[in-house]
């Protein structure tokens, strides 16, 4: 069910409701089998009358219906994937974050300076993390290695302890032959440890050479708490559908959140690369 908070203002809102609000922000009818989420924006009182936008959200559909650059974060864990991101307009910016188990992910305007601190919040970057020294900081192994790591945890006994999560993580790493020694068991820390796994995108229209087109930047990083933050380095995003099979190389070196701090920001477009209007 939508809901908002007058206060900030922020909204609760599924994907079919962003889908209704923007038909009708733009002067369309609602599609017809959107009409449940038409009838719970009136009842949440978003929409009134013949379908009238409540001037609290003409703000955030300014930009949702006209977006400059959309960035998109992918952020896998044990509970499944949650997708967030920034649409960002002429004139506002709008972060949504989803919740686990939740169909309606939270909207909210943000301060354009703030861009970078609001897509720090979503990835949980913390400067003050500790980490544990010691033991390799690059490991390179293969796709099908990693799939295997990670499809082991689905099969580790609720009951089982932290060793012996890690013993049935190395079997499963073991059985592909990419790894051995030091890398092996650190790979099994990295996974026993992972929080998650985010990948973040961001994508304007601009133009490269005389050509105009989709532009994009992107980068992928593990969140494995007290082993700290790993680059992803291969396979380089953003990555195509296809490109990716079981042979591919797979590169993991430990960075900072200093260094994702630079990461991000570099992600998103300079002023020069956004094709303006009619140009």
């Amino acid at each position: 069910m939508p809901s908002y908070d007058i206060t900030r203002p922020r909204f609760r809102l599924a994907d079919e409701h962003i889908i209704a609000l923007t038909e009708l922000a733009t002067g369309q009818p609602a599609p017809e089998e959107y009409g449940t989420a038409r009838e719970e924006l009136h009842r949440c009182g978003l929409l009134s009358g013949s379908d009238t936008l409540s001037v609290l959200l003409v703000p955030m559909m300014k930009a949702l219906i006209n977006p400059v650059v959309v960035v998109s974060l992918e952020a896998t864990g044990r509970q499944g994937t949650l997708n967030h991101g920034l649409i960002i307009g002429q004139d506002q910016v709008v972060a949504h974050q989803s919740w686990p188990g939740e169909k309606e992910a939270e909207y909210t305007l943000v301060e354009p300076k703030m861009m970078v601190w609001a897509i720090a919040n979503m990835v949980g970057l913390h400067h003050s993390a500790i980490v544990t020294e010691g033991g390799p900081a690059l490991v390179e192994t293969t796709m099908e290695t990693l799939q295997e790591g990670i499809a082991s945890l689905t099969a580790v006994p609720a009951a089982a302890s932290g060793e012996q999560e890690r013993e049935h993580i190395r079997g499963a790493l073991e059985s592909t032959g990419s790894l051995e020694g030091a890398s092996l068991v650190r790979f099994a820390e990295m996974i026993g440890e992972l929080r998650s796994s985010w990948r973040l995108t961001a994508a304007w229209r601009g133009r490269d050479g005389s050509e105009d087109g989709v532009m994009a930047r992107s980068f992928a990083v593990w969140d494995c708490g007290p082993l700290g933050y790993w680059h992803r380095e291969l396979p380089a995003e953003p990555v195509a559908p296809g490109q990716i099979g079981s042979e591919s190389p797979v590169r993991l070196v430990r960075t900072d959140a200093k260094r994702i701090w630079k990461m991000v920001t570099d992600v998103l477009p300079a002023e020069g690369e956004i094709r303006q209007a009619g140009l």
